[in-house]
Formats: C-alpha cells, sequence, structure tokens
C-alpha cells in the first residue's frame, strides 16, 4: 500500500517542541521577507489591510513554508535516519506516521488559509504545495535534480510568496512590473539553493542525487551559481533604468557591485567560502529586492 493512503495508526502524539522542530522555524525568514518586498511593491499602507497582511505572514511562513519542511522530512527519513538521526522523525521523537499526517495537515489548512485571502493569492499557494509535494515525493522528486530541484525551491522561496503579498495588497492580479521583478529573483535563487548544495557533495553523490556541484564539479556550480545571481540583479537593474527608476537602479547596481567583490572571493574557495557568502552576498542581494520593490510600486 502506498504511504499516502496507509492510515496514522500510533497513539502516542509528538511534543510542540518535536512538531516545531520539524516545520524549521528558521527556513520561514526567506518566504517572509519576499512576501514583505511583495506588500512594498504594491504601494498600499499596509495598515488598511492590517488582518490580511498578518494572514499572508502567516501563509508564507509557518504553513506553507513550514509543512515543505515536514514533507521534505518524511521522505527522507530513512537516509536522516542514517545521516541526522538527531532529527525529529528518525529520532523517534515525531512518531509511527506522524510526521505524514502533520504534512497532509499543514498542506490542507495553508490552501483554506490562502482561500480565504482571495484567488491570487489562492492560485499561487496551490503551486507552492504543489511544487513543496514534487520536490520532495516520489515519482518527481526534484530534489534529486540540480536544475529542477534549485528551481522549485527558488520559485518558492521568491517568487510565490512576493506575488503573495502584492496580490494581498491590491486585492487582484499584481502589476506586470512586480510580477517580472518578483520572477527574476525566484530565478537568481537558483544560484543560492546551488550554493547551499556545496556542504552535501559526497553525500549526494553517494545518494544518487544529482546537485549541480555533484554533475558539474564544484568550481564549475560555483561559477553557474555567481552567473544566475548576477546576471538577474543585472537584468533588474536594466529594467530598472529603462521603467525610469534611475536612482532605484543605481541602488540596486551598487549591492551588485559589491556582491562582485565577494564572488571573487568565493570562487577562491567555493567549498569553504559559502556559507559565509551566504552570510555576505546574499544578504546584499535580498536587500536589493527590497529597493527593487520600492522602485516598482504603481
Amino acid at each position: 500500500m502506498s504511504e499516502l493512503v496507509r492510515p496514522v495508526v500510533t497513539a502516542q502524539a509528538p511534543q510542540p517542541r518535536a512538531v516545531l522542530e520539524l516545520l524549521k522555524p528558521i527556513t520561514w525568514f526567506a518566504p517572509m521577507w519576499a512576501f514583505g518586498c511583495g506588500i512594498a511593491s504594491s504601494g498600499e499602507p499596509i495598515l488598511t489591510r492590517l488582518p490580511l497582511v498578518l494572514g499572508g505572514v502567516l501563509l508564507c511562513g509557518p504553513l506553507v513554508c513550514g509543512t515543505s519542511q515536514a514533507i521534505n522530512d518524511w521522505f527522507d527519513r530513512h537516509v536522516d535516519a542514517i545521516n541526522e538521526p538527531n532529527r525529529p522523525i528518525p529520532s523517534g521523537r515525531i512518531p509511527g506516521q506522524w510526521g505524514l499526517a502533520i504534512a497532509l495537515l499543514g498542506s490542507v489548512i495553508s490552501l483554506i488559509v490562502a482561500a480565504s485571502l482571495g484567488l491570487w493569492v489562492f492560485l499561487p499557494a496551490c503551486l507552492g504545495m504543489a511544487l513543496a509535494w514534487a520536490y520532495s515525493a516520489p515519482p518527481l522528486r526534484l530534489k534529486m535534480s540540480g536544475w529542477w530541484g534549485p528551481g522549485a525551491v527558488g520559485l518558492c522561496y521568491e517568487t510565490l510568496p512576493w506575488f503573495t503579498g502584492a496580490a494581498v495588497m491590491a486585492g487582484s492580479l499584481p502589476d506586470w512590473h512586480v510580477v517580472v521583478i518578483a520572477l527574476l529573483y525566484g530565478i537568481g535563487a537558483h544560484g543560492i539553493m546551488t550554493l547551499n548544495d556545496f556542504k552535501a557533495v559526497e553525500g549526494d553523490r553517494i545518494m544518487g542525487i544529482r546537485s549541480l556541484p555533484v554533475t558539474m564539479g564544484v568550481e564549475h556550480a560555483a561559477r553557474f551559481a555567481c552567473l544566475m545571481m548576477a546576471g538577474t540583479q543585472a537584468i533588474v537593474v536594466t529594467l530598472l533604468f529603462v521603467w525610469g527608476h534611475l536612482y532605484y537602479a543605481l541602488a540596486v547596481a551598487l549591492l551588485l557591485g559589491t556582491q562582485f567583490d565577494l564572488m571573487a572571493r568565493l570562487m577562491r574557495d567555493p567549498r569553504g567560502k559559502a556559507p559565509w557568502y551566504n552570510a555576505t552576498g546574499t544578504t546584499l542581494s535580498v536587500l536589493g529586492m527590497l529597493v527593487a520593490a520600492f522602485a516598482v510600486r504603481p
């Protein structure tokens, strides 16, 4: 019988602390930041739609992102039992099939909350949840690919939350300028996700995960990651210039120029400096997101 249809039969419920650990609050920041950029890009005052804003924060962080973490840990539980046995599911702190139950319940609650926030929030939420399951669950298991996996995560962490924030504030389909910028930053996040794969090259190779550092080699994967991150931001700068947002374009360009120096340092030791770059260069990139968000306000 498929794992997705087995009943949850254990009587022992997990402790709230273990459930919170399963949902990985530290991962919620990225989509919540992108949601904030969506709010900024709408040009609407927050106080006029404060209940919807709070609902959107809950949706993008604890619900959709948290649920995606539970989905991933459930389908990785056998590997984690070997590599990270202290995680909530393999350690038994999330017993039986509670991990699957939490993933399913989180998915349903996420879509209910999204539906309450309007059609243009519900639709991206549906796409985000579909990608969360496709990323981790067979038969697709997008995470096994260094192309599809980071692409799906970038879209879910940057583009969809940004779109959601703008839609919550507008109450309709966001302005096309907003959608284009959100999409570019989501594509650029492919590079950020690729850098995250540097820490697990040997393990990914053993498990058959075809991350870009495994298939391309660390140095080539680092160059590609830098190209994705810098290239999309350069397009953002160009578009802001074309659209007449000169000072905003200069600000994003300045942030990008600083990243070029950091990327040069990254390339001297891609594996060793990837965490350092994520704390420095990636921070500059997400600051550029906010600048671009203010630039494209209708």
